[in-house]
């Protein structure tokens, strides 16, 4: 089956194929093409959009670097599985949350984050140095300062889970620090979609400082634990979703951090 591609108004100067490529990422996030689903052509498409066919070209690459679309010879460009796409890449976090992302999808980010992020806490808490400590306490002062209810106290937010990632000193978690970054940053703005945010969450960003600070792992853990947890709870109740279970209470890799 053959879709034409959405109608959007010719825009001019930089990154227009950025432009067009979030386009057509949120159409294929949010199901208006399915898996196995044909784009248009090169011609007809950018005929359409009123963009030149490189730039569509270049639209679709995009697409394609992120695992959304693949080319084969006289089949054209498809749509994949979303097994093959890309999910934590920053792009496709921004197009998921930009309608109301599945629930099923939305718990699983708050579950990967359930198993990543407590275990880079204790791993932080005794590899961290001064400069980890003093972006975080940066971090901590301008969530106060701004609130997570502004764009410079949600870049907060970020700095710190970033410094924190950095700080467990593990390069393939580093590797996951822009795409926690961003399901941090999405997932905060989507809690305030709808009304303003139940609590503030400074007091349980505090409390895993106060233990990566002092070097205890175990407390580093669980309170990175209880924030993600939280932070899930907040999420699921700002919406109609039902909170589920992040994890079993005796899965030690869970539970509690690696020795």
């Amino acid at each position: 089956m053959q879709k034409s591609a959405p109608e959007i108004p010719g825009t001019k100067g930089l990154r227009l194929h950025g432009t067009i490529a979030r386009k057509l990422g949120i159409q294929i996030v949010s199901g208006a093409y399915l898996p196995g689903e044909v784009l248009v052509g090169e011609i007809e498409a950018s005929e359409r959009l009123h963009v030149s066919r490189t730039a569509y070209r270049e639209a679709v690459r995009i697409l394609a670097a992120k695992g959304m679309v693949e080319s084969r010879p006289k089949r054209g460009t498809q749509v994949t599985e979303q097994s093959k796409w890309h999910l934590l890449d920053p792009d496709v976090l921004s197009w998921i949350f930009e309608t109301e992302p599945p629930e099923e999808l939305l718990s699983s980010l708050f579950e990967l984050r359930r198993i990543v992020e407590p275990q880079a806490a204790a791993l932080a808490a005794y590899r961290r140095n001064q400069t980890h400590i003093d972006v975080m306490e940066s971090a901590l002062a301008d969530m106060g300062r701004f609130t997570l209810a502004s764009v410079e106290g949600r870049e907060a937010d970020q700095k710190f889970h970033e410094a924190l990632l950095d700080a467990a000193n593990n390069p393939f978690l580093v590797t996951l620090t822009s795409g926690v970054g961003a399901a941090v940053a999405w997932t905060t703005i989507y809690k305030q979609r709808h009304s303003p945010l139940r609590r503030d969450p400074l007091p349980d960003h505090q409390r895993v400082f106060d233990a990566v600070k002092a070097g205890d792992r175990d407390a580093a853990h669980q309170a990175m634990t209880d924030l993600v947890e939280k932070a899930y709870l907040d999420t699921a109740l700002s919406g109609s979703m039902a909170p589920r279970s992040l994890g079993k209470e005796n899965d030690p890799l869970i539970r509690k951090p690696i020795a």
